[in-house]
């Protein structure tokens, strides 16, 4: 490995985005001149591009050399070479170990964990080395190039090892950064924004809407701002904030409140670490509620991070305790998901009794 890495480190670098990229504040300034495509077919693209625009990028993890378990590298080793996309051992510390080294000679790298729940042995290597690598040297060096890409999340028949969401043991980690997107479009942009970060980036995929979540994806090169969130519904008797596959529940019971006389505002933090504050604490002082949910289990899940934080800032704006509607505190199960998972009768029965509290 350490051969290929010379190998690979002896081409100059030319730090190329492309002359059609774009910077876009948020979603609806996207072009409308899209294609129907599902959310690994955007990431499928989104990958192109970044290999496309940067000489200096390479994609590598388990079986990504033939498409990867959910597709998302499908074509990738075909168009740009073997020497840029290629398969690794089963080894996620060495994967990721690997991508730091190539990261910190000037590459852009993606890695790909094939799923977040084998991530951990690769967490000494992320908490330890990526996260540090900048600081230990004063900035005279670092692996900021590294993208880390991961599916996490329910499948539906996943059971304990094939359904977790790890996502809060990265924010408490100084030096990465943490983006889950909800949607086709938002995954390829916000991937894009990632690749092209300076800091190292754990990207988590909700393999849920891999195939799911079908909608209009512009086929140009766009990335959409890291630590932006978005408004995604506007209301005015509580706040709702989620991120990832966890959007489409939360909007399904912000539509079934709506009939029952209740204003919901629904928010998507898209960027864990650093997220917006800002932009949670202004719709929180205008409602006077917040409601959190996300998949992972509630103790020590991020919703406890807004909700301490929230309260911080707006606790004399509060109209009622911050809750929380997240996965119970229990390995994640087979049969019994249906009872572990944050559904939108939970969340329906949160945001009412909350509004009445």
């Amino acid at each position: 490995m350490a051969a290929l890495v010379r190998r690979l480190c002896r081409r100059s670098y030319i730090p190329v985005f492309g002359p059609g990229y774009r910077m876009l504040s948020t979603i609806e300034n996207v072009s409308e001149n899209g294609k129907s495509m599902n959310l690994y077919s955007a990431i499928n693209q989104a990958l192109h591009i970044a290999l496309e625009t940067d000489p200096r990028s390479y994609v590598f993890g388990e079986d990504v050399g033939f498409g990867g378990v959910f597709r998302c590298t499908t074509g990738l080793a075909e168009r740009f070479g073997k020497s840029r996309v290629f398969n690794t051992p089963l080894c996620e510390q060495g994967i990721v170990g690997f991508g730091i080294g190539l990261a910190a000679m000037g590459n852009r790298v993606i890695a790909e964990i094939q799923f977040a729940d084998y991530i951990f042995p690769a967490f000494d290597q992320i908490v330890n080395e990526a996260a540090k690598f900048r600081y230990r040297s004063g900035n005279q060096f670092n692996c900021g190039g590294l993208t880390i890409r991961a599916p996490y999340g329910a499948v539906g028949h996943g059971g304990h090892y094939h359904s977790q969401s790890p996502e809060a043991f990265f924010c408490h980690v100084p030096g990465i950064k943490v983006v889950i997107p909800r949607s086709p479009r938002e995954a390829k942009g916000l991937l894009l924004s990632s690749i092209r970060d300076p800091n190292p980036v754990v990207f988590f995929e909700p393999k849920w809407l891999y195939r799911q979540a079908v909608e209009d994806v512009p086929e140009d090169d766009y990335m959409i701002p890291l630590s932006e969130a978005e408004v995604i519904r506007e209301g005015s008797d509580i706040t709702l904030v989620g991120w990832g596959a966890q959007l489409t529940i939360m909007e399904q019971a912000c539509l079934d409140a709506e009939n029952e006389g209740i204003s919901c505002e629904l928010i998507d933090l898209k960027t864990l670490i650093p997220w917006d504050k800002e932009i949670v604490e202004t719709s929180v002082r205008k409602t006077g509620r917040l409601l959190i949910s996300h998949e992972a289990p509630v103790t020590g899940g991020f919703g406890a991070e807004i909700a301490a934080t929230i309260v911080e800032r707006c606790f004399l704006r509060l109209e009622a305790p911050v809750s929380r509607v997240c996965g119970l505190d229990t390995p994640f199960p087979l049969v019994f998901e249906p009872f572990y998972m944050p559904t939108k009768n939970k969340i329906l029965d949160a945001i009412k009794s909350t509004v009445n509290y």
